[in-house]
């Protein structure tokens, strides 16, 4: 069996995530984002490498988004409403709650302020959100009576989550977006420790490393105090939901142990929102949070008021939180046109910018520089960059931490930059030797799938597994490495019960799988039962002068080493040389596994080979007899024999 990954987003790119799994017959589409750095028809993923008759309710079991960013959730309700498809929605509580936030403000940029033809009305919003399933953490969800899902803390951002899809006996989780440190408004990712044939995990920060987040929140305070203090305004771009509630209670901590009185402000309409709903879904955020809310709640920020467009050029000094982040359009990046040509100025960047954003251009320039915010205009930036690494995505560490505390048979990389993917696949296979793999957009991977067969079991097999199995391993206290007999080697017996239950997986037409001891098979068959026996006539040279040999406790020394001592001084040799083995020895003959040892008492011996005398000894003939599967172990024992002298 196989689990067959088209990425339509976010392949070797950070955009538009959206990766179709199909497992044992079932199909699901993990996010459902748009592109933020195109605005043509790279901006939403291809959905006709789904279906090239638009038929998407019968080619996807269902939709899961992880979380609410645009780059996760962005062309969803263009892909209900506008594609048409119908079929189930999943994501958690808080992202049903904020994705209409996001998406209407995502709208009201595009047509309202830039002008740009609509892709999605408010009413389209509204009817997408109606289709959705809101699921709890751990909640097992059955989609059908197949395919089943689990959400799992992922961090990142207020209601993100991993999911868990099982289909038969394979079993995956996607990660969308995740964090593996704890910040101050949310947790850290948890996940159970899982069976799993793929993890598919974003790869944003595949070869950093961060420093203590201690370091970069002093080295944050210390810029925007130091610019406010000079009297310039302080540009921070967030999207409403996440880093701003981060920062927010990061900077009004501050200001309240400084008792500054610089005001620091919100863009007002969406972040308003966005703070009430973190006030109600309290229960997703941090344990710290959570336990400060029993005297207070974390987001009634003292310092931190709202901000009106006419305040743009108002003097003196300020910090402002606008929005969108990446200054990828709307009011953060009408702030910017403004405050960029001035050198007290200060644009903190607190996060991972995409490709073709104004924030990826801003990041790449040394001011004094001009910059294109569009193809008609450019930007003369004077005023001070400072890039934070406050992004709510895991690093290196914790990617490679998950990857091995999941331990899944194969991994897929997405949402990255191809360079470093493959960077981070050689890390995944050398050091954990899991096949890892990194497509792009619109290429697909299949991964072979675990399948169990579930098989009934013999009344013989189940009894044969519960019968003990003793092994009585003889153990020399002194090895013989010569012909020394004359005195005795101490020797203990080791018991020990190793039960391996040996058999057959039987399949007949119409019936279950059955396992049957290995007795019943040909019966079962209705064959004969053939076995094969190896014989071999060993001569064994012993010396012609007398020696005193003793034979057993108790007996006493004979002048002459006749065939029975011998065949005692083999076995005290061989249950030196075979210790992890049984050997019985009743006198007559040795018996190891199907292997049988006795003087052979034929003059000529039709398994016997010629071999010239040795002056210097007689010969004493051995018959061994075999079954084939003890070939090895025989020849192992006639070659100690020929040496034994």
């Amino acid at each position: 069996m196989t689990i067959d990954c088209l990425v339509l987003g976010a392949g070797q790119d950070v955009g538009k995530s959206c990766v179709v799994v199909t497992i044992n017959g079932k199909r699901i589409m993990f996010d459902c984002g748009m592109h933020m750095g195109h605005d043509d028809h790279r901006r939403y993923p291809d959905f006709s490498l789904i279906s090239e008759s638009g038929d998407f309710d019968n080619a996807l079991s269902c939709i899961i988004i992880t979380h609410f960013h645009l780059d996760h959730i962005g062309a969803l309700p263009y892909f209900t409403e506008v594609c048409g498809y119908n079929g189930p929605i999943y994501m958690t509580y808080p992202t049903k709650a904020l994705a209409p936030l996001m998406l209407e403000d995502y709208r009201r940029v595009l047509v309202d302020r830039r002008g740009e033809k609509e892709q999605f009305s408010s009413e389209n919003i509204t009817d997408c959100m109606k289709k959705v399933t809101a699921v709890d953490l751990k909640q097992t969800v059955l989609v059908d009576r197949d395919l089943q899902i689990r959400a799992y803390y992922a961090g990142h951002v207020l209601g993100a989550a991993m999911f868990y899809a099982k289909v038969g006996d394979a079993a995956m989780v996607y990660t969308g977006d995740y964090n593996m440190t704890a910040d101050r408004h949310l947790g850290a990712a948890q996940i159970d420790r899982l069976q799993l044939d793929l993890v598919i995990t974003e790869s944003t920060y595949a070869t950093t490393i961060r420093d203590s987040k201690y370091v970069r929140e002093r080295e944050f305070l210390e810029a925007i105090h130091k610019c406010v203090d000079s009297g310039g305004k302080v540009l921070i771009p967030a999207f409403a939901l996440g880093r701003a509630q981060e920062l927010c209670m990061l900077l009004d901590d501050y200001w309240e142990r400084m008792n500054l009185k610089v005001p620091i402000y919100f863009s007002a309409g969406l972040t308003i929102q966005a703070n009430m709903y973190y006030k109600v879904l309290i229960n997703w955020a941090s344990q710290k949070v959570k336990n400060l809310s029993a005297t207070r709640n974390a987001f009634d920020f003292k310092n931190v008021h709202n901000f009106e467009r006419s305040m743009i050029n108002a003097p003196g000094p300020c910090v402002l939180f606008a929005t969108p982040g990446m200054l990828s359009g709307g009011f953060s990046l009408e702030v910017f046109k403004q405050w960029a040509p001035y050198e007290q100025n200060l644009i903190a960047l607190p996060g991972y910018c995409l490709a073709e954003t104004v924030g990826h251009k801003l990041m790449r320039a040394k001011p004094p520089a001009r910059i294109d915010v569009d193809k008609s205009t450019q930007i003369d930036v004077r005023c001070q960059i400072h890039q934070l690494s406050f992004s709510p995505h895991t690093d290196s560490k914790g990617i490679m931490d998950l990857i091995r505390f999941l331990s899944p048979k194969n991994v897929i990389l997405v949402h990255g930059e191809k360079p470093k993917m493959a960077s981070l696949k050689e890390r995944i296979e050398s050091d954990l030797r899991i096949p890892c793999y990194y497509p792009a957009n619109n290429e697909s991977q299949r991964i072979e799938s675990t399948q169990y067969i579930k098989a009934e079991a013999s009344k013989s097999f189940l009894q044969s597994s519960l019968s003990p199995n003793f092994k009585f391993l003889k153990t020399i206290s002194r090895a013989d490495t010569g012909f020394i007999l004359n005195e005795r080697a101490e020797s203990c017996v080791q018991v020990c019960d190793d039960r391996v239950a040996e058999g057959a997986v039987i399949m007949q037409k119409d019936q279950h799988p059955k396992i049957v001891h290995q007795n019943e098979l040909m019966d079962i068959l209705e064959a004969e039962n053939h076995k094969v026996q190896v014989a071999y006539c060993c001569p064994v040279c012993v010396p012609n002068e007398p020696k005193n040999v003793p034979l057993s406790p108790g007996e006493d020394m004979h002048p002459v080493l006749d065939k029975r001592s011998l065949l005692h001084l083999l076995y005290t040799k061989l249950s030196n040389d075979f210790q992890d083995v049984t050997i019985q020895n009743d006198g007559d003959c040795l018996q190891i596994g199907s292997l049988t040892v006795s003087p052979c008492p034929k003059e000529k011996c039709p398994h016997r080979r010629h071999v010239n005398p040795v002056s210097t000894s007689e010969a004493v003939n051995f018959c061994c007899t075999w079954s084939t599967e003890d070939e090895k172990l025989a020849w192992r024992v006639i070659s100690i024999m020929k040496n034994l002298s």
